[in-house]
Protein backbone atom coordinates (compact mmCIF):
# COMPACT_ATOMS: atom_id res chain seq x y z
CA UNK A 1 0.00 0.00 0.00
CA UNK A 2 2.67 2.47 0.80
CA UNK A 3 4.63 1.74 -2.49
CA UNK A 4 0.92 2.56 -4.29
CA UNK A 5 0.58 5.57 -2.41
CA UNK A 6 3.87 7.08 -2.66
CA UNK A 7 3.68 9.48 -5.06
CA UNK A 8 0.44 10.64 -2.84
CA UNK A 9 2.43 10.81 0.45
CA UNK A 10 5.56 12.44 -1.22
CA UNK A 11 3.07 15.28 -2.15
CA UNK A 12 1.31 15.42 1.48
CA UNK A 13 5.14 15.46 2.54
CA UNK A 14 5.99 18.59 0.20
CA UNK A 15 3.30 20.34 1.55
CA UNK A 16 4.64 20.25 5.13
CA UNK A 17 8.03 21.21 3.80
CA UNK A 18 6.94 23.90 1.48
CA UNK A 19 4.50 25.27 4.68
CA UNK A 20 7.74 24.79 6.98
CA UNK A 21 9.80 27.16 4.21
CA UNK A 22 7.33 29.81 3.75
CA UNK A 23 7.71 30.95 7.33
CA UNK A 24 11.58 30.47 7.11
CA UNK A 25 12.00 32.40 4.29
CA UNK A 26 9.72 35.73 5.28
CA UNK A 27 11.44 35.62 8.47
CA UNK A 28 14.89 35.79 6.76
CA UNK A 29 13.35 38.24 3.52
CA UNK A 30 12.16 40.83 6.13
CA UNK A 31 15.75 41.01 7.51
CA UNK A 32 18.07 40.64 4.27
CA UNK A 33 15.35 41.39 1.30
CA UNK A 34 13.68 38.33 -0.70
CA UNK A 35 15.89 38.93 -3.85
CA UNK A 36 19.21 38.06 -1.49
CA UNK A 37 17.36 35.00 0.25
CA UNK A 38 15.96 33.66 -3.26
CA UNK A 39 19.91 33.22 -4.34
CA UNK A 40 21.52 32.15 -0.93
CA UNK A 41 18.84 29.40 -0.79
CA UNK A 42 19.77 27.73 -4.15
CA UNK A 43 23.53 27.64 -3.23
CA UNK A 44 22.77 26.57 0.33
CA UNK A 45 20.30 23.34 -0.96
CA UNK A 46 23.04 22.63 -3.96
CA UNK A 47 26.02 22.01 -0.92
CA UNK A 48 23.25 19.73 0.57
CA UNK A 49 21.92 17.33 -1.77
CA UNK A 50 25.42 17.50 -3.83
CA UNK A 51 26.55 15.88 -0.07
CA UNK A 52 23.25 13.57 -0.07
CA UNK A 53 23.91 12.71 -3.44
CA UNK A 54 27.77 11.27 -2.61
CA UNK A 55 26.47 9.53 0.60
CA UNK A 56 23.55 7.71 -0.93
CA UNK A 57 24.55 7.51 -5.31
CA UNK A 58 28.47 7.32 -4.79
CA UNK A 59 28.91 10.84 -6.60
CA UNK A 60 28.59 14.38 -6.26
CA UNK A 61 26.77 14.79 -9.30
CA UNK A 62 24.90 13.13 -11.21
CA UNK A 63 27.49 13.09 -14.59
CA UNK A 64 25.80 9.88 -15.71
CA UNK A 65 22.75 11.33 -16.67
CA UNK A 66 21.96 11.23 -19.86
CA UNK A 67 21.84 14.45 -21.87
CA UNK A 68 18.32 14.60 -22.45
CA UNK A 69 17.67 14.33 -18.82
CA UNK A 70 19.52 17.01 -18.17
CA UNK A 71 17.87 19.16 -20.80
CA UNK A 72 14.40 18.70 -19.61
CA UNK A 73 15.25 18.33 -15.55
CA UNK A 74 17.24 22.02 -16.47
CA UNK A 75 14.72 23.52 -18.28
CA UNK A 76 12.59 22.39 -15.31
CA UNK A 77 14.50 24.63 -12.75
CA UNK A 78 14.90 27.49 -15.28
CA UNK A 79 10.67 27.28 -15.59
CA UNK A 80 10.30 26.66 -12.03
CA UNK A 81 13.01 28.31 -9.81
CA UNK A 82 13.79 31.44 -12.15
CA UNK A 83 10.69 32.38 -14.07
CA UNK A 84 8.02 31.01 -12.10
CA UNK A 85 8.98 32.28 -8.70
CA UNK A 86 10.08 36.29 -10.35
CA UNK A 87 6.45 36.01 -11.77
CA UNK A 88 5.10 35.03 -8.46
CA UNK A 89 7.08 37.93 -6.39
CA UNK A 90 6.36 40.56 -8.83
CA UNK A 91 2.48 39.38 -8.66
CA UNK A 92 3.25 39.90 -4.37
CA UNK A 93 4.37 43.23 -5.37
CA UNK A 94 1.52 44.18 -7.53
CA UNK A 95 -1.33 42.70 -6.17
CA UNK A 96 -0.29 41.39 -3.04
CA UNK A 97 -0.15 37.90 -1.12
CA UNK A 98 -3.72 36.87 -1.04
CA UNK A 99 -4.70 37.37 -4.26
CA UNK A 100 -1.19 36.04 -5.61
CA UNK A 101 -1.53 32.68 -3.72
CA UNK A 102 -5.10 32.43 -4.96
CA UNK A 103 -3.73 32.40 -8.57
CA UNK A 104 -0.93 30.24 -7.65
CA UNK A 105 -4.14 27.67 -6.47
CA UNK A 106 -4.83 27.24 -10.19
CA UNK A 107 -1.37 25.13 -10.98
CA UNK A 108 -2.95 21.97 -10.33
CA UNK A 109 -5.43 22.35 -12.81
CA UNK A 110 -3.23 23.62 -15.26
CA UNK A 111 -0.93 20.53 -14.27
CA UNK A 112 -4.27 18.64 -14.92
CA UNK A 113 -4.80 19.98 -18.50
CA UNK A 114 -0.99 19.40 -19.17
CA UNK A 115 -0.80 15.60 -18.09
CA UNK A 116 -4.03 15.21 -19.83
CA UNK A 117 -3.25 16.78 -23.41
CA UNK A 118 0.32 15.84 -23.61
CA UNK A 119 0.94 12.36 -21.57
CA UNK A 120 -2.91 11.09 -21.91
CA UNK A 121 -2.95 11.18 -18.11
CA UNK A 122 -6.80 10.47 -17.63
CA UNK A 123 -8.10 10.92 -13.64
CA UNK A 124 -11.34 8.47 -12.53
CA UNK A 125 -14.52 10.73 -11.35
CA UNK A 126 -13.61 10.42 -7.79
CA UNK A 127 -10.20 11.65 -8.27
CA UNK A 128 -11.78 15.13 -10.09
CA UNK A 129 -14.13 15.75 -7.57
CA UNK A 130 -11.27 15.01 -4.85
CA UNK A 131 -9.00 17.81 -6.84
CA UNK A 132 -12.32 19.75 -6.75
CA UNK A 133 -12.81 19.90 -3.20
CA UNK A 134 -8.99 20.00 -2.22
CA UNK A 135 -9.04 22.76 -4.36
CA UNK A 136 -11.92 25.00 -3.21
CA UNK A 137 -10.72 24.00 0.25
CA UNK A 138 -7.38 25.79 -0.17
CA UNK A 139 -9.09 28.90 -2.46
CA UNK A 140 -11.43 29.48 0.77
CA UNK A 141 -8.40 29.23 3.35
CA UNK A 142 -6.54 31.81 1.28
CA UNK A 143 -8.85 34.03 0.20
CA UNK A 144 -9.65 34.31 4.34
CA UNK A 145 -6.19 35.08 4.92
CA UNK A 146 -6.03 38.37 4.73
CA UNK A 147 -2.73 39.31 6.30
CA UNK A 148 -2.22 43.10 5.90
CA UNK A 149 -3.43 43.23 1.89
CA UNK A 150 -5.65 46.12 2.53
CA UNK A 151 -2.92 48.00 4.75
CA UNK A 152 0.09 47.75 3.06
CA UNK A 153 -1.16 47.25 -0.27
CA UNK A 154 -2.92 49.57 -2.91
CA UNK A 155 -3.32 48.71 -6.42
CA UNK A 156 -3.20 52.43 -8.03
CA UNK A 157 -4.97 51.31 -11.59
CA UNK A 158 -6.74 48.24 -13.12
CA UNK A 159 -3.31 47.76 -15.60
CA UNK A 160 -1.73 47.70 -12.29
CA UNK A 161 -4.21 44.94 -11.30
CA UNK A 162 -4.37 42.98 -14.84
CA UNK A 163 -0.62 43.13 -15.01
CA UNK A 164 -0.23 41.21 -11.31
CA UNK A 165 -2.82 38.89 -12.20
CA UNK A 166 -1.22 37.52 -15.08
CA UNK A 167 1.75 37.27 -13.37
CA UNK A 168 0.17 35.42 -11.00
CA UNK A 169 -1.36 33.36 -13.66
CA UNK A 170 2.33 33.13 -15.04
CA UNK A 171 3.41 31.77 -12.04
CA UNK A 172 0.27 29.11 -11.46
CA UNK A 173 1.77 27.85 -15.32
CA UNK A 174 5.12 28.04 -14.99
CA UNK A 175 4.98 25.62 -11.82
CA UNK A 176 2.90 23.42 -13.82
CA UNK A 177 5.09 23.29 -16.91
CA UNK A 178 8.10 22.95 -14.37
CA UNK A 179 6.38 19.84 -13.40
CA UNK A 180 5.77 18.71 -16.50
CA UNK A 181 9.50 19.05 -17.83
CA UNK A 182 10.39 17.08 -14.55
CA UNK A 183 8.26 14.18 -14.83
CA UNK A 184 10.07 14.00 -18.56
CA UNK A 185 13.26 14.44 -17.44
CA UNK A 186 12.81 11.53 -14.62
CA UNK A 187 11.88 8.93 -16.72
CA UNK A 188 12.73 5.18 -16.18
CA UNK A 189 13.03 5.71 -12.76
CA UNK A 190 16.10 8.00 -12.59
CA UNK A 191 16.90 9.23 -9.13
CA UNK A 192 14.62 12.17 -7.98
CA UNK A 193 17.68 13.20 -5.93
CA UNK A 194 19.71 13.40 -9.24
CA UNK A 195 16.92 15.29 -11.08
CA UNK A 196 16.53 17.93 -7.94
CA UNK A 197 20.71 18.31 -8.10
CA UNK A 198 20.61 19.55 -11.53
CA UNK A 199 17.41 21.64 -11.40
CA UNK A 200 19.33 23.59 -8.17
CA UNK A 201 22.68 23.62 -10.67
CA UNK A 202 21.13 25.08 -13.57
CA UNK A 203 18.75 27.76 -11.69
CA UNK A 204 21.62 28.84 -9.23
CA UNK A 205 23.92 29.48 -12.30
CA UNK A 206 21.45 31.43 -14.25
CA UNK A 207 20.23 33.87 -10.69
CA UNK A 208 23.59 34.22 -9.67
CA UNK A 209 24.85 35.23 -13.51
CA UNK A 210 22.00 37.56 -13.78
CA UNK A 211 22.82 39.35 -9.95
CA UNK A 212 26.79 39.17 -11.59
CA UNK A 213 25.17 40.84 -14.62
CA UNK A 214 23.14 43.43 -12.62
CA UNK A 215 25.99 44.44 -10.37
CA UNK A 216 24.07 42.69 -7.44
CA UNK A 217 26.38 40.02 -5.77
CA UNK A 218 28.45 42.79 -3.79
CA UNK A 219 24.91 43.96 -2.16
CA UNK A 220 23.82 39.95 -1.29
CA UNK A 221 27.50 39.70 0.66
CA UNK A 222 26.92 43.04 2.68
CA UNK A 223 23.40 42.56 3.42
CA UNK A 224 24.45 38.57 5.06
CA UNK A 225 27.22 40.93 6.71
CA UNK A 226 24.70 43.42 8.07
CA UNK A 227 22.31 40.61 9.33
CA UNK A 228 23.97 37.71 9.99
CA UNK A 229 21.15 36.39 11.84
CA UNK A 230 19.25 35.91 9.05
CA UNK A 231 21.46 33.02 7.98
CA UNK A 232 19.90 30.60 10.31
CA UNK A 233 16.06 31.20 8.95
CA UNK A 234 17.90 30.61 5.21
CA UNK A 235 19.46 27.40 6.05
CA UNK A 236 16.46 26.09 7.58
CA UNK A 237 14.17 27.23 4.78
CA UNK A 238 16.86 25.71 2.19
CA UNK A 239 16.44 21.73 4.14
CA UNK A 240 12.55 22.52 4.45
CA UNK A 241 12.44 23.94 0.75
CA UNK A 242 14.82 23.11 -2.09
CA UNK A 243 16.22 20.23 -0.46
CA UNK A 244 13.84 18.14 1.09
CA UNK A 245 10.21 19.93 -0.59
CA UNK A 246 11.34 19.61 -4.24
CA UNK A 247 13.15 16.15 -3.48
CA UNK A 248 9.57 14.93 -2.18
CA UNK A 249 7.73 17.37 -5.19
CA UNK A 250 9.92 15.49 -7.84
CA UNK A 251 8.64 11.87 -6.40
CA UNK A 252 5.32 12.93 -6.40
CA UNK A 253 5.25 13.77 -9.88
CA UNK A 254 7.05 10.79 -10.44
CA UNK A 255 4.66 8.06 -8.95
CA UNK A 256 1.72 9.46 -9.27
CA UNK A 257 -0.48 11.34 -11.85
CA UNK A 258 0.15 14.84 -12.25
CA UNK A 259 -2.97 16.40 -11.45
CA UNK A 260 -3.31 14.97 -7.99
CA UNK A 261 0.73 15.53 -7.04
CA UNK A 262 0.22 19.28 -8.02
CA UNK A 263 -3.05 19.02 -5.86
CA UNK A 264 -1.65 17.49 -3.07
CA UNK A 265 1.40 19.83 -3.00
CA UNK A 266 -0.82 22.97 -2.95
CA UNK A 267 -1.68 22.14 0.59
CA UNK A 268 0.43 24.47 2.41
CA UNK A 269 -1.71 27.65 2.91
CA UNK A 270 -4.18 25.24 4.83
CA UNK A 271 -1.22 23.17 7.00
CA UNK A 272 0.00 27.20 7.76
CA UNK A 273 -2.60 27.89 9.66
CA UNK A 274 -1.65 27.01 13.15
CA UNK A 275 1.94 28.36 12.69
CA UNK A 276 0.87 31.75 11.25
CA UNK A 277 -1.47 32.13 14.69
CA UNK A 278 1.22 31.28 16.62
CA UNK A 279 3.84 33.03 14.85
CA UNK A 280 1.92 36.14 13.27
CA UNK A 281 -0.88 36.65 15.23
CA UNK A 282 -3.36 35.74 11.84
CA UNK A 283 -6.96 35.32 13.20
CA UNK A 284 -7.97 31.55 12.75
CA UNK A 285 -11.43 32.41 11.13
CA UNK A 286 -15.10 30.15 10.73
CA UNK A 287 -14.06 30.36 6.78
CA UNK A 288 -10.63 29.30 7.52
CA UNK A 289 -11.63 26.27 9.22
CA UNK A 290 -14.38 25.18 6.71
CA UNK A 291 -11.63 25.61 4.09
CA UNK A 292 -9.87 23.29 6.13
CA UNK A 293 -12.05 20.89 6.07
CA UNK A 294 -13.30 20.81 2.54
CA UNK A 295 -9.48 20.61 1.78
CA UNK A 296 -9.00 17.68 3.53
CA UNK A 297 -11.92 15.53 2.55
CA UNK A 298 -10.78 16.50 -0.97
CA UNK A 299 -7.79 14.71 0.09
CA UNK A 300 -9.39 12.08 1.52
CA UNK A 301 -11.16 10.88 -1.27
CA UNK A 302 -7.66 11.02 -3.97
CA UNK A 303 -6.22 8.12 -1.07
CA UNK A 304 -9.33 6.01 -2.23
Amino acid sequence: MFVAYLGHLAALGTSVAWSFTSVLFTLAGRRVGSPVVNRTRLLLAILLVAVTHRLTLGSFLPLDAEPFRWGWLALSGLIGFVLGDTFLFQAFVLIGPRLSMLLMALSPVFSTLLAWVLLGETLTALELLGIALTLGGVMLVVADRQNGDSRALTVESPRQYIVGVLYGLGGALGQALGLYASRMGLVGDFPALSGNLIRLLTAALVMWLLAAARGQVRASVQAWRARPDALKFVIGGAIFGPFIGVWLSLLAVQHAPMGIASTLMSLAPVLLIPTSRALFGDRITARAILGTAVAFAGTALLFL
